[in-house]
């Protein structure tokens, strides 16, 4: 029997207050996380004490008497779940069945039900251990991989193919498909033929090797076909793998050298003059390695992980007299770039700083503050922020 504890405080929802927007809405910020933890911890109770429970229903096959041919149709058909939902469901019941164990990382958040549904497969009595503990709070995509390395699939072979014109339906309107006996009627619009968007797939084959698939123009697939034409006295065989390893390498370096002003050999470059807003290529060589080209924003909750859309932030701000220097320069993601601008200036006006620093001021003696403090608190209230026209 699977014994779940969420927390001995009692929370909102348990002391009988109604789930809305509205109850929450009056909730503190130290009070709301709570209730958030919380909540996320009586879901994953939830879903592991569902997933136990579906495992005996469908080992008693009780779906039958209720008048549903499997699991799946109840789940959809009687409990109303989505079929997604009602699959992940189903396999981590599949597995729990098999593996109890599966259940207490269920309920403690250590793996996800698709975590459980890649890896079910694969588990075994003698292995169900250490992979549970290896794929502790691990992506999909990093789940994908430990998969890829338990049964690692053949490459596959470089193809190129056009897909087929779109069908376009019978009620559809063609140039030369109205009858002579409609040309005093208005034509209905001819509808464009529809492409269905197919998604680009990345899927690990081993643990060294990766299946791409995607949907390119015609220019695209004319430039890479241009591509394999001069490249074929050095890559004979017209390889693609190796032509993609070559773009992205050129590309990678471009673009770094672009974003993080990364070199070889680097140049000495002159210090910025005062009141400039121009980050030193030096500074931002030190600053990207500093922060490894990840947020360095943290919170209660440790490190943000994004490193998408970074950005160098000023620590101390620009528009109150930060230099663009290694120690007050850190990288963050947009979000919390923004987050922290919003915090300093406040919510009305949080785009202005990236305009000039003349045209903010600040009154230090009605906080009580030293205005230069990044993070001093109440600088963002209306009393202490104005905007004067740029000189």
């Amino acid at each position: 029997m699977l014994r779940i504890v969420i927390g001995q405080k009692m929370t909102m929802v348990e002391r009988g207050m109604k789930t809305t927007t509205h109850a929450a809405a009056s909730l503190s910020d130290v009070a709301l996380i709570q209730e958030v933890w919380a909540a996320a911890g009586r879901e994953r109770a939830a879903t592991a004490h569902l997933v136990a429970l579906l495992a005996e229903f469908d080992a008693r096959q009780l779906y039958l008497g209720e008048g549903c041919s499997s699991l799946f149709t109840y789940c959809t058909q009687v409990l109303h779940l989505s079929e997604h939902a009602a699959y992940g469901r189903i396999e981590a019941a599949r597995v729990a069945r098999r593996l109890p164990r599966v259940l207490e990382s269920l309920s403690d958040g250590e793996v996800t039900l698709t975590t459980v549904a890649l890896l079910g497969p694969h588990l075994t009595a003698d292995n169900h251990e250490p992979l549970l503990t290896e794929a502790r709070y691990k992506t999909k995509r990093e789940v994908e991989v430990i998969v890829a390395r338990l049964r690692p699939r053949p490459a596959v072979s470089d193809r190129i193919r056009k897909l087929p014109a779109p069908h376009i339906s019978p009620g559809r309107r063609t140039p030369g498909s109205r009858r002579a006996a409609d040309d005093t009627v208005d034509a209905l619009p001819v509808m464009p033929p529809v492409h269905p968007v197919q998604p680009t797939v990345i899927a690990p084959l081993t643990v060294e090797s990766f299946k791409v698939q995607l949907t390119m123009s015609r220019d695209t697939h004319g430039k890479l076909r241009r591509v394999q034409e001069l490249l074929r006295y050095s890559i004979p065989s017209g390889d693609l793998a190796t032509i993609l390893d070559r773009a992205l390498t050129l590309l990678l370096a471009d673009l770094e050298r672009g974003k993080c002003a990364a070199a070889v050999t680097p140049r000495k470059t002159k210090a910025p003059s005062a009141g400039s807003r121009h980050i030193p290529a030096a500074v931002r060589r030190q600053v990207w390695a500093r922060d490894d080209g990840r947020c360095a924003f943290i919170g209660p909750a440790g490190r943000c992980t994004e490193r998408h859309f970074i950005e160098f932030h000023h620590v101390s701000p620009y528009a109150v007299g930060g230099e663009p220097t290694v120690d007050n320069i850190e990288l963050r993601c947009r979000a919390h770039n923004v987050h922290e601008a919003a915090k300093y200036f406040g919510d009305r006006l949080p785009l202005m700083v990236r305009e000039a620093r003349q045209c903010w001021t600040s009154d230090s003696t009605s906080s009580g503050a030293p205005s230069g403090d990044p993070r001093r608190p109440g600088f963002s209230s209306s009393s202490e922020r104005r905007a004067r026209p740029m000189s």
